[in-house]
């Protein structure tokens, strides 16, 4: 009996969290935030209990929505590794909107406040669809509740540069969503399949037979394509510095730590259940991935490098870390895609950590963004300072925090693959040396002393919420760092039952054609 209530969590969760939107949307601030916290607490509840669930039996299982069976009926599909990152999104998005709420009043109209917890509300309710769906067309609809929410809270901020944000990014998500709706009608129009399970056997057949081989291919990358746009893949970062440096701390905090990670754990799903790994190794648009990837690490280092704004910096940051997940993609190879999903956990953690932090350092400097103005910014706000060296040093890669961890499975997946290993340690090499340069030379600015400071020094105790928000994010961050073995276990479970019903596939295959 209560594993058969486990499994429908997956679906109230969704459902919990279109729900609350609904409620939020005609509540006042204090009762819209109140929903807002119940829904984070409860949906973490659920996850961490299928989480549960799904590593002790350790095989995936299927929610059929109404129990219509295939083709006509919706589907939800999940394993650990799903469980995972859905009460890891709900921690992240709590401690990110508990960390700006502080500044809330300030950003947003006080008639505004519960407009921004319903597009939370349907913020999380897409990443969620997106990470359980087992439905293609499904998807693409929660892709687009994504877009739309995330726009919302871009420009709830409502001051100049932030609806020139997102107006840039919604330009940019929508090219991103057509490409992707038309390679799920190519993909449609082949199999005659909407179900990602049910589509990946028609996709093993077409492979097989050798028929739409051309269809197949544009169909694959444009899909890929399409939501490497909305994920801010280099060269189709443009959008994503002010859309992460100019809106509102909570925002910031959770487009750049939620948002890509979402449209990119789908990219994992189509290319694991729909195309099947082999079959999309052969279309060679993971070498195009691995060298956008690897030009994403750079340049976006380099971009950071040049800023002069503590926000900006920290969003061009994203751009190179993007391009490490892209570059775990296109090693080809099942640890090149472990190190890439443990490093969407990682990048989580550190960049939302980041970007609360930096609203602390800028208050006890004048509001300044600039780093000259943060100048002992450290000394003046000593948890922020703490919580920006914490999350600068798991960015660079040192040892004991989650970027350090990340680093070490790409090196390992590149010694992996002897044709991509030289690039990818060289360029890993570099970006590294580059992150240093950035992020060390901020975290010396803000304890380099100042001598009679005209600032004001930040005190913990009228700033408990927000202290508490930085001391748990530092937690989170050290306990990836060192207990990352249980987090890679969980990865490399949920991918090997990936791997495990792209077998079941082409064994039905052969069954079928094969004589008795």
């Amino acid at each position: 009996m209560g594993a058969s209530i486990i499994r429908n969590f997956p679906s109230w969760s969704i459902m919990l969290c279109l729900f609350s939107g609904i409620v939020s949307s005609v509540l006042k601030k204090r009762g819209a935030r109140l929903v807002n916290t119940i829904l984070l607490l409860s949906v973490s509840v659920m996850s961490g209990a299928l989480l549960i669930f799904t590593w002790n039996s350790g095989v995936a299982y299927t929610y059929q929505m109404g129990n219509f069976p295939a083709p006509w009926g919706n589907e939800l599909r999940f394993t650990c590794l799903e469980a995972a990152i859905a009460l890891f999104f709900c921690i992240i998005m709590f401690l990110s909107l508990f960390g700006g709420n502080e500044h809330l009043n300030a950003e947003v109209e006080g008639r505004k406040h519960n407009l921004y917890y319903v597009l939370t509300d349907l913020l999380l309710a897409s990443l969620l669809a997106l990470l359980y769906t087992n439905d293609m067309f499904t998807a693409y609809v929660f892709v687009e509740i994504n877009t739309i929410a995330a726009c919302g809270l871009i420009m709830v901020r409502q001051v100049g540069r932030t609806i020139e944000a997102a107006v840039r990014y919604m330009i940019m998500s929508l090219l991103g969503s057509g490409l992707l709706l038309m390679g799920i009608c190519m993909l449609y129009d082949m199999t005659g399949q909407l179900l990602m399970t049910q589509m990946h056997d028609s996709v093993v057949q077409i492979m097989a037979t050798g028929d739409y081989h051309v269809p197949m291919t544009v169909a694959v990358c444009i899909i890929t394509v399409g939501l490497a746009i909305k994920s801010a893949l280099f060269p189709f970062h443009a959008w994503l510095p002010d859309a992460y440096g100019y809106s509102t701390v909570g925002s910031s905090a959770m487009l750049s730590s939620l948002v890509s990670k979402g449209y990119i754990f789908l990219l994992i799903k189509i290319i694991y259940r729909v195309i099947g790994f082999e079959a999309y190794h052969d279309t060679k648009i993971i070498h195009v991935l691995f060298i956008f990837g690897l030009c994403g690490m750079i340049f976006g280092s380099v971009s950071a490098i040049k800023e002069n704004d503590i926000r900006r910096m920290i969003a061009f940051s994203s751009v190179a870390q993007i391009g490490y997940i892209y570059m775990g993609f296109g090693l080809g190879t099942f640890a090149g895609m472990s190190a890439s999903i443990f490093h969407i956990f990682s990048h989580a953690a550190s960049k939302s950590l980041l970007f609360i932090a930096a609203i602390g350092l800028t208050d006890v400097s004048g509001g300044s963004r600039k780093f000259s103005d943060l100048t002992g910014a450290g000394y003046r706000h000593k948890i922020a300072g703490v919580a920006f060296t914490v999350g600068s040093l798991s960015m660079v890669g040192i040892p004991l925090f989650p970027g350090f961890i990340s680093k070490i499975l790409f090196a390992q997946a590149s010694i992996q693959n002897h044709g991509k290993m030289l690039p990818a340690l060289i360029v890993l090499a570099i970006s590294t040396i580059l992150n240093a340069i950035y992020f060390l030379k901020t975290v010396i600015r803000l304890y380099t002393p100042v001598e009679n400071s005209e600032y004001t020094v930040a005190r913990a105790k009228e700033h408990k919420g927000y202290t508490l928000a930085l001391i748990l994010f530092i937690i989170i961050n050290l306990a990836i760092g060192t207990c990352s073995e249980y987090l890679v276990n969980v990865i490399n479970g949920g991918l090997l039952n990936e791997i495990a019903e792209g077998g079941k596939s082409l064994l039905n295959l052969l069954q079928t054609t094969l004589p008795a």
